[in-house]
């Protein structure tokens, strides 16, 4: 199949059976979140063009803040918008952990290796999207099934959207999140949740505020709370909570009296100030928190032919080390690398069946065992805060400390080479 330009519809119309059209494009992003635009992004970096599939009307700005760590800057170098981003975000160099226990509290300042900064997920997104050509996202177009071609000779996978529309695919990535329909065409298990509920939000202060550059993590009993200063005038925070009572959970409101409640017995002024006086357009309450265990990220086969899955929608693992954005980057960079070996010396538009799953097989061995690392470093984490085991949490803190998790975040200092 040969395609004749470089469009972001980079297709035609072919006749099926007499009376059904479909579109086909050489490569196909399912989701146009952090991940799917970041490797839409990447691929038009290498000159290689796709088509954004993006079931919302617009771009999906909501979502708070996003911590990128040193990893993730090397990528937005990579693909060019690391300097205009830097100019939206303080730089973090401390974190100062407070840890509450029955002898009294502990606390260490551990300093920053690398680049941290939280980002809004607004401004990440809307970067990528504008640096992408024009009318390569097609909003309100939902993918309801994916299946191979009926036809013997066709070629690619077939998506039939909720609209009736079917688009043939040569190359189909699934960037589509933790409920991934790729994935689920792929056969992964799916995502599993944790008994974790999160609240987080902005809260403004207008005349600057008196945190410096340090990212706050204060541990109790029962919940876990984070503060990082994004701007001298506006701070981050989050709270975590597990096995909150259904009633508390209700609604983002009822969370946050919870919440006041929860930090009025136990923390600072400033810090329950920074909770009340949240923007209330900010607040997000997360009812569930997915993860997909490291078990399965070892042996889970994360392509079929010419698909394969990135960021969330191949290993969404929480926040608790707040590696899921620079990761899903990670991945970005890596697939498109692979993507444009293949096209070496074929044509952009002359991409092989063979050539490309070759390409996606190489991005998942390159992928799986850095990701292996991330999800059981997570995992590990998550439940050495959670569990009241304490031979669990000999054996989770035995693995934190052995992956670095606790002080030098070592898994920041991973760099996925160039574009």
């Amino acid at each position: 199949m040969r395609m004749h330009a470089y469009a972001p519809f980079s297709g035609h119309q072919q006749q099926q059976g007499g009376d059904m059209e479909e579109e086909v494009h050489v490569i196909v992003i399912v989701g146009a979140g952090i991940c799917g635009l970041a490797t839409a992004l990447a691929l038009h970096r290498k000159g290689i063009p796709s088509l954004v599939l993006e079931k919302s009307d617009t771009l999906r700005t909501d979502g708070g803040s996003i911590s990128i760590q040193a990893n993730g800057w090397r990528v937005l170098e990579q693909l060019g918008i690391a300097a205009e981003l830097r100019e939206t975000a303080t730089l973090v160099t401390e974190i100062h952990d407070v840890w509450q226990q029955e002898q009294g509290n502990k606390s260490a300042v551990v300093p920053v290796r690398g680049e941290l900064r939280w980002l809004k997920r607004k401004d990440l997104i809307e970067t990528m999207a504008k640096n992408i050509p024009p009318g390569a996202i097609r909003f309100s177009c939902h993918v309801a099934a994916i299946h191979d071609p009926a036809k013997p000779g066709n070629h690619g996978t077939v998506l039939t959207a909720l609209d009736g529309n079917i688009i043939r695919a040569q190359a189909l990535i699934g960037c589509d999140g933790s409920n991934s329909v790729v994935a689920k065409y792929l056969g992964l298990s799916p995502a599993i949740p944790a008994s974790c509920m999160l609240l987080r939000g902005f809260t403004r202060y207008p005349n600057g505020n008196s945190f410096g550059t340090h990212f706050l993590r204060l541990k109790y009993k029962d919940f876990f709370l984070g503060r990082a200063p994004m701007t001298n005038n506006l701070v981050n925070f989050f709270v975590a909570i597990w096995h909150p009572s259904a009633d508390v959970t209700k609604d983002t409101r009822a969370m946050k009296d919870f919440v006041l409640e929860k930090l009025k017995d136990q923390c600072s002024n400033e810090i329950v100030e920074m909770a009340k006086d949240v923007d209330p357009e900010s607040l997000i309450l997360l009812k569930r928190v997915w993860y997909r265990p490291p078990w399965q990220v070892m042996f889970s086969s994360f392509r079929k032919g010419t698909v394969t899955v990135a960021g969330d929608a191949m290993h969404v693992m929480g926040n608790y080390i707040g590696q899921g954005g620079s990761a899903a980057l990670e991945d970005a960079l890596v697939l498109a690398r692979s993507l444009s070996r293949a096209a070496t010396g074929f044509g952009v538009w002359e991409l092989c069946e063979k050539k490309i799953s070759a390409a996606m097989g190489e991005y998942v061995r390159e992928r799986r065992l850095r990701m292996v690392r991330l999800s059981l470093e997570s995992f590990a984490l998550a439940t050495l805060i959670g569990t009241k085991s304490v031979v669990t949490k000999l054996a989770c803190f035995a693995i934190v400390s052995l992956l670095g998790t606790n002080n030098s975040n070592e898994h920041a200092n991973y760099d996925c080479g160039h574009l």
